[in-house]
């Protein structure tokens, strides 16, 4: 038997098309039945790797007794949150309102108008320890759906008009936001363990790019610590693959030891900016070792034949979270042989007792010397557990994520000089531009030859950040033209000449009950935050008012709005920090085009550079050789010919 969705490219989708509930995709056909046969309508809302998606869908959505009610008194509906991220920002704001809380699977009640009147997340099948079962809901609604509709339909305009309120415009730009999320930093770092807060901890490496770029300005000591505490414990842990590389999505714990198993590409891709800024600050090559590591899981695991990359790799491997990673020293000495088997145990901490669930995650934290030696036994054990079990693999292609790995990889070139990384950032923009973009409109995922909707406001803003990205990687003045039409774009569909920001999604998307604006960084930083800081590097590569002018909008909206809790809002800082106190901004009058190429691997990431590829009244060249112009802050330095690397770079 197949539903409505066997016609999908979405993983997540695809996972349910054999379901016995006959699940439609987001569409009006779904909508239309609803308000023929006057029935509310069921959304569910998940991700192909989400582990509690995988546990109602075994226990209720391949049911036949709840897909019989289901189908019965619903029109049930399925969302890939990943694919619609305008729809899951609008009912996970609901799930909220409702709940206090949210997470995936996110379940909504609603009219066919889109109303929605009810919500929760995971459900179990059945009533017990004080939940009730998705059963016993479904058959509660459908009796207050009969009997008491008015009370359900007057709940459902309460909750739109509630969330329906409007984000106001700014009343100027605040640069005191930056000392107060520095404050609110210091207070939740865990000095023992490192990170932010109690458990779950999360890596959201935006709020360590942040807290380097402050230390970079201010010269405190005390917060680098914090930081290199952070990176060092996340990678000895167990959030870090160390047989096969690549970060899990977060620790459980607060020792960063038993991850949430699942990898996630855009954790992968921010935590590789993360790591190449702390090498360059510090001059500590594990850091850029980290790096290399993740980016080569990235090069083996998650990219596609044409040059893109995957998003995700479940967390479950025969239904058992965490299966796939797990190892006893008895299976390594099979595969290694007692002796080295004795040396790689001790080193990963392997033992008899386990460290989760009776068997063992591989870390480091009870390890403070490296060894290398131990690198010469990974492959092996690599092979041994990749044809052990299976990892489902989230194969589509998100425009917004690649654009963060591509970032990621030309940062990894500008550290490394090893032209690779460039030339896989640079295949997966080509990938971008052939496959997700038509015509000057981006779309938001490719999957099997078909792509899906138009592009949102963070397909537009991380596109721009990465064009960025590489125009500073390699100078190619084609990258910073094209940033600036995308840009454009963004502003022209997505922003809110009223009241200040951009809206999730834009003139060309569908036309939702609701329009918001995210501003609050999360796993990923915000579109309004990557907004802001795109607006702010334009201003300061061309020195053009439009850029400059948007770029204070946005930075006065965004003050207004990171008010409450400006450690919430990392990316945004980055923005209003180089805005008040401009990074080193270099200028190279060029000799030969040919040593465009070389030039940006010689300089600070977080400097903003240009290139002058013929050189003018302005800005000569100096002893007939490539020149290069320094200003710091408000201040220009005399050019030379040759840049002094470490006294640009904040180094510790």
């Amino acid at each position: 038997m197949q539903n409505q969705l066997k016609n999908e490219t979405s993983p997540y989708l695809l996972q349910h098309a054999d379901n016995p509930v006959n699940w439609y995709p987001w569409c009006e056909e779904a909508f239309s039945r609803a308000r023929l046969e006057d029935k509310p309508v069921f959304l569910s809302i998940g991700y192909s790797t989400c582990h509690w998606c995988h546990v109602m869908a075994h226990e209720s959505f391949e049911d036949t007794e709840v897909a019989e009610i289901l189908n019965r008194y619903f029109v049930s509906v399925k969302v890939d949150k990943e694919e619609r991220p305008d729809i899951d920002s609008i009912y996970m704001a609901v799930c909220q309102a409702f709940t206090g809380s949210g997470g995936w699977p996110t379940t909504i009640f609603l009219t066919s108008e889109q109303k929605p009147f009810f919500a929760g997340t995971y459900f179990p099948k059945t009533t017990g320890y004080g939940q009730i079962g998705l059963k016993e809901l479904l058959l509660t609604v459908h009796e207050k759906w009969e009997t008491d509709r008015n009370a359900l339909l007057k709940s459902a305009d309460e909750i739109v008009s509630a969330l329906n309120r409007t984000n106001k415009a700014g009343n100027g730009i605040d640069g005191q936001l930056i000392s107060e999320a520095v404050t609110l930093y210091k207070r939740s770092f865990d000095e023992r363990y490192g990170g932010f807060g109690e458990a779950p901890k999360f890596p959201t490496p935006h709020n360590l790019l942040f807290l380097m770029r402050y230390c970079e300005k201010s010269g405190e000591k005390e917060i680098m610590k914090m930081v290199e505490k952070t990176l060092l414990q996340i990678y000895r842990g167990g959030m870090f693959d160390h047989i096969g590389g690549g970060f899990c999505r977060y620790s459980t714990d607060r020792y960063f030891l038993v991850p949430h198993f699942e990898k996630m590409l855009y954790d992968n891709a921010l935590l590789i900016l993360a790591y190449c800024k702390a090498y360059q600050m510090t001059g500590k090559h594990i850091y850029c070792d980290i790096a290399k590591k993740t980016a080569a899981y990235i090069l083996r695991e998650m990219t596609s034949p044409e040059g893109g990359f995957y998003s995700a790799q479940d967390a479950d491997s025969e239904g058992v979270e965490g299966k796939y990673y797990l190892l006893t020293p008895s299976e390594i000495t099979e595969v290694l042989g007692e002796k080295n088997a004795r040396a790689f145990n001790r080193y990963f901490d392997i033992t008899e007792k386990g460290n989760f669930e009776g068997a063992n995650i591989p870390n480091l934290l009870h390890n403070d010397a490296m060894d290398e030696s131990v690198d010469e036994y990974l492959p092996a054990v690599y092979e041994y557990r990749k044809n052990r079990y299976a990892l489902h693999l989230d194969d589509k292609i998100l425009t917004s994520w690649n654009a963060l790995m591509i970032a990621a990889m030309s940062h990894l070139y500008r550290v490394t000089g090893e032209e690779r990384y460039l030339n896989v950032a640079r295949n997966a923009q080509e990938f971008i531009m052939r496959r997700l973009c038509e015509k000057g409109t981006l779309y938001v995922n490719y999957r099997k030859g078909r792509r899906g909707k138009r592009g949102f406001l963070d397909d537009y803003a991380n596109e721009v950040f990465v064009l960025l990205a590489l125009y500073q990687a390699t100078l190619n003045k084609v990258y910073l033209e094209k940033a600036e039409r995308f840009c454009e774009k963004a502003v022209s569909d997505f922003f809110d000449e009223k009241e200040g920001g951009f809206f999730l999604y834009g003139k060309e998307n569908e036309q939702l009950i609701l329009r918001p604006k995210e501003t609050y960084d999360g796993a990923i930083f915000s579109g309004n935050s990557a907004m802001a800081y795109n607006l702010v590097q334009l201003y300061l590569l061309t020195g053009e008012m439009q850029w400059k002018e948007a770029a204070e909008r946005q930075l006065a909206f965004l003050s207004a709005e990171a008010k409450q809790y400006p450690a919430g809002h990392a990316m945004f800082l980055i923005a209003l920090s180089d805005y008040l106190t401009p990074p080193n901004k270099i200028t190279i009058a060029v000799k030969n085009k040919n040593e465009l190429a070389s030039l940006p691997c010689r300089i600070p990431l977080g400097s903003v550079v240009r290139a002058i590829e013929n050189p003018t009244k302005e800005y000569p060249l100096k002893n007939d050789k490539t020149t290069f112009y320094v200003c710091r802050g408000h201040a220009c330095q005399p050019p030379v010919n040759e840049l002094d690397f470490f006294s640009l770079n904040c180094t510790y």
